[in-house]
């Protein structure tokens, strides 16, 4: 590549998280229902043919908005090692790394205000189909697990099926770890029995 296209390149990225910075910024301000490409245009400073050129509707924005946030929030979560390493990552580390990512999503401030304003959003992606961002969730599950069974530190199985139950247990302490908590039982104690449900499933 050359270093004028390579440029291009940049630039072009840089400006698309711009944009998306500008998406991101107006559903923190006035939530997804009264956010418009036109709204996310004048926000990036920009034409709104420009954003128009990138999406066509604002799902298509949100979409990418949400691979991005919550993908980067995800992947810095995991566990730097255990890949390559022969002795391989034990269940305790792959299960801090699934807690790690689950309180960074429950945290999350956009994550927080769809689900305070417009959690139908978020229904399709537990209901219908699986999304990018859980794609990615998956791969790197996926991943992790396969190293663990090659160097025996983690059980026998399909790996694919086990990331997906693990990541089916997780959904309900991203979205519901509230409804479950009180003052008697803080969410820190309903983690610490995550934690061990994902240390036994994966133990040879």
């Amino acid at each position: 590549m050359s270093e004028r296209v390579a440029a291009t390149t940049e630039r072009n990225r840089v400006q698309h998280d711009d944009y998306l910075d500008a998406a991101r910024a107006c559903i923190l301000d006035v939530g997804w229902r009264r956010t418009t490409l036109t709204e996310v245009a004048r926000r990036a400073g920009v034409s709104r043919m420009t954003i128009y050129r990138t999406w066509s509707d604002m799902q298509q924005l949100l979409g990418d908005l949400m691979t991005r946030e919550w993908g980067e929030l995800v992947t810095t979560a995991q566990p730097t090692g255990g890949y390559d390493d022969p002795a391989g990552p034990a269940p305790a580390d792959i299960a801090d790394g699934v807690l790690r990512a689950v309180a960074v999503l429950r945290d999350n401030e956009l994550f927080v205000r769809i689900v305070e304003l417009d959690p139908e959003l978020i229904l399709p992606y537990l209901l219908a189909r699986r999304g990018r961002s859980q794609e990615l969730i998956l791969g790197l599950l996926v991943a992790v697990v396969e190293a663990g069974q090659a160097a025996g530190t983690v059980r026998d199985g399909d790996p694919r099926a086990i990331a997906r139950a693990v990541v089916l247990a997780a959904h309900g302490f991203v979205l519901s770890a509230h409804t479950m908590a009180d003052d008697d039982l803080p969410v820190d104690a309903l983690d610490a029995e995550l934690k061990l449900l994902i240390e036994r499933t994966l133990a040879p």
